[in-house]
């Protein structure tokens, strides 16, 4: 499911907006998002082209060309596209919170190749992003994740490091997360999660 990352591209920095679409009728146009989603924010769906199905909290929406569909916070939410060339536009925020931009859009091409498990490829492209894009504390995250997995112990300890010092958001992932499972016995990874 392509997506056309707006937000970055234009450089907004109040919202985030980004078109998804898909070729063919039966795909999956957004992604399933759940309640336990630290990204299942508020969101405004617009169908610019096509029909697509949401399903919100379990309630079926037929959505043809210029219909809009609101997802409540926390709330799951999937899209399916019922014909070909289905364009959505997604607008999203955190009622009550200033936007916050994670730069997921520059992970999201990355994401197929991580979860293939070409981790060091997966580090070595984010290294350049990073560099590119030094304010998303996700992807200093994940690449400490990938650096891990591939045996970079005091690269992924460097950059999980800075990834908590952006966002103690970080901190608690890094709790939890099995990427980082490798270098759970380091002292320096014990000092970083126990703060």
């Amino acid at each position: 499911m392509p997506n056309r990352p707006i937000r970055h591209h234009l450089d907004i920095t109040a919202f985030g907006v980004t078109a998804w679409s898909t070729d063919t009728a039966g795909d999956v146009v957004i992604n399933e998002h759940d309640e336990d989603d630290p990204t299942a924010d508020e969101e405004l769906f617009l169908v610019l082209r096509g029909h697509a199905v949401f399903e919100i909290e379990g309630d079926r929406v037929e959505a043809p060309t210029g219909t809009l569909v609101f997802a409540p916070p926390s709330t799951s939410r999937l899209a399916t596209a019922m014909e070909d060339g289905t364009i959505i536009l997604a607008l999203e925020g955190t009622p009550g919170n200033a936007y916050e931009a994670r730069g997921w859009e520059l992970w999201a091409p990355l994401a197929p190749l991580y979860q293939a498990g070409a981790y060091a490829e997966v580090a070595d492209r984010l290294e350049t992003l990073v560099a590119a894009n030094p304010q998303y504390p996700m992807l200093f995250f994940n690449l400490a994740c990938c650096e891990c997995q591939c045996g970079r112990t005091s690269e992924a300890l460097d950059h999980l490091r800075h990834a908590i010092e952006m966002s103690e958001e970080f901190r608690e992932s890094a709790r939890n997360d099995s990427d980082l499972d490798p270098m759970r016995d380091e002292q320096e990874f014990k000092q970083l999660i126990s703060r």
